[in-house]
């Protein structure tokens, strides 16, 4: 059986502060820049993969060759793909055109090639990540389709090579689709058996919280984070095939809440019981001290797997009740801010060459009929106007509950209040009592604080020295806003961004 990595760093642009091994500080990573990065991350920082984004963003095609070629002594200690780990996220061809799928296949193919001839033991590139996945039958194409090329390749290159068969991880990104993930993998695995004469050795299914989060508010993403776990749980007992979930999380509570602190740490693994690997994203990595940032990934690469709470059908069915109560005025309320959250969000400093989310190159996220950036983008800004989203629909939701759901939710989100009330630190009231003075759609949130002031005791408002001169700073930010002074946008938002540790 092969390793199964603890710690997966990942290409997020969510951190404030530049990357620790930057010459020019800017902050911002270019496609260049990431072949070191990715060495950075194995060698520095001890992470033990590092997954390689191929969706909806511009990305270095020869990886393989500039990592063996730069840093070939390393990676005979450390052989890709047997004692550290490589792993491609390729595009969801059912949502961005396929043009960089195909470059994707042929790189892992001419990287094996060459590993091979270098006399490395193993296919470096032996498995890809899946976005958006809500469908088996996806994953048997995207495996098909590889083996095809492989075999093509074989025969016209002549490189005698064994390599056809391609491992997949289901990254599955809705509320709906984490809540129905067993039928999933349970479809998976039916339709492997059917096309590959073979059940699967182990299944990764990757937990997205971030598009959760964004599409449904934070209490549905985190629920359903759980009953996805429980799910896994629940299909491993019965095929018999082991489950190693992924979970990709951000440093915010909003998108996982995964900062180095050790107290950070204790809550997550108490939290999300059952995880086996965790994303690293930019901000954990570089918005932090690099001892401590070893230290933490240290700590995540040691944890004992533990396993998931499981919970029986009317358990997860009055989880799913209770999501809904947090959905429905999160969206409703989101759905109308999204002309300022969109306005906002264009002035984030960029820290990646993202394709934009239009035509033929990508997608974008969505509720309702309006469209909103992607999730760190929407976090930042909603930071930015000193209105965390955390808050967004739990107030109403939490006021909409039954006493039974509310002991329910309490018990299933153990660091619920925890998470609130670290992001009601980061509110601005007067911000707040502004935009919902001057825009209508802004009331909702204010209701939200109402009631979470009301029913949880909640401070909305800046506690630490730190958090007021945050709420200085997204003062500022406000004020240039309504002034439509663009230019003056980055520099406070930059600020206010380390000074939480986070951009979004």
């Amino acid at each position: 059986m092969r390793h199964i990595p603890r710690t997966i760093a990942t290409q997020h642009p969510d951190n404030a502060f530049p990357p620790y091994w930057e010459r020019d500080g800017d902050g911002f990573v270019s496609v260049q820049e990431e072949v070191s990065e990715a060495y950075s991350a194995y060698a520095d920082l001890g992470c033990q993969e590092f997954m390689w984004d191929w969706e909806g963003k511009y990305v270095d095609e020869a990886v393989g060759d500039k990592l063996l070629s730069r840093y070939e002594q390393f990676f005979r200690k450390y052989p890709i793909g047997k004692k550290i780990f490589l792993t491609f996220r390729i595009p969801n061809i059912w949502h961005e055109k396929g043009y960089s799928l195909a470059r994707a296949f042929m790189g892992i193919l001419t990287f094996e090639t060459l590993a091979r001839d270098l006399g490395l033991p193993h296919p470096p590139v032996f498995e890809v990540i899946l976005p958006m996945c809500d469908d088996a039958r996806k994953l048997i194409h995207i495996q098909k389709m590889f083996s095809d090329l492989a075999k093509v390749q074989k025969s016209i290159f002549r490189t005698g090579s064994s390599f056809t068969y391609l491992s997949i991880i289901p990254l599955i990104e809705g509320t709906k689709s984490l809540n129905d993930s067993r039928h999933i993998l349970t479809q998976y695995v039916e339709l492997h058996k059917k096309t590959f004469k073979s059940r699967p050795a182990y299944i990764r299914p990757f937990i997205a919280r971030s598009d959760p989060a964004l599409n449904a508010g934070l209490v549905p993403a985190t629920l359903a984070a759980k009953v996805a776990l429980s799910e896994y749980q629940h299909f491993s007992r019965e095929f018999g095939i082991p489950v190693y979930p992924i979970i990709g999380v951000g440093s915010l509570p909003f998108r996982g809440g995964l900062r180095p602190s050790q107290r950070s740490l204790n809550h997550f693994y108490e939290e999300y019981a059952g995880v086996t690997t965790v994303t690293i994203q930019s901000s954990f990595r570089y918005d932090h001290s690099v001892s401590e940032v070893k230290k933490a990934i240290r700590f995540i690469n040691t944890q004992p797997i533990t396993r998931p709470r499981v919970y029986n059908s009317r358990q997860t069915a009055e989880l799913k009740r209770i999501m809904q109560s947090f959905t429905a005025p999160y969206q409703h309320t989101v759905e109308h801010m999204a002309k300022d959250i969109t306005g906002m969000s264009s002035h984030i400093p960029r820290r990646r060459e993202r394709r934009l989310h239009i035509g033929l190159f990508g997608y974008s996220r969505s509720i309702g009929v309006k469209k909103l950036p992607r999730a760190i983008d929407f976090t930042a800004a909603l930071y930015s106007f000193g209105t965390p989203p955390e808050l967004i629909g739990v107030g109403r939701g939490w006021a909409a509950l039954s006493p039974g759901e509310r002991k329910a939710l309490r018990r299933t989100y153990i660091h619920f209040l925890d998470d609130i009330r670290y992001a009601a630190r980061f509110g601005n009231p007067d911000n707040l009592r502004e935009l919902a003075k001057k825009r209508p759609a802004w009331k909702g949130y204010e209701q939200d604080v109402m009631l979470l002031q009301k029913h949880l005791g909640i401070t909305f408002g800046p506690i630490t020295r730190p958090d007021k001169l945050h709420q200085r700073l997204t003062s500022r930010i406000l004020k240039h806003f309504i002034a439509k002074r663009w230019k003056s946008l980055p520099g406070p938002i930059t600020e206010a961004a380390r000074l939480r540790s986070s951009l979004g």
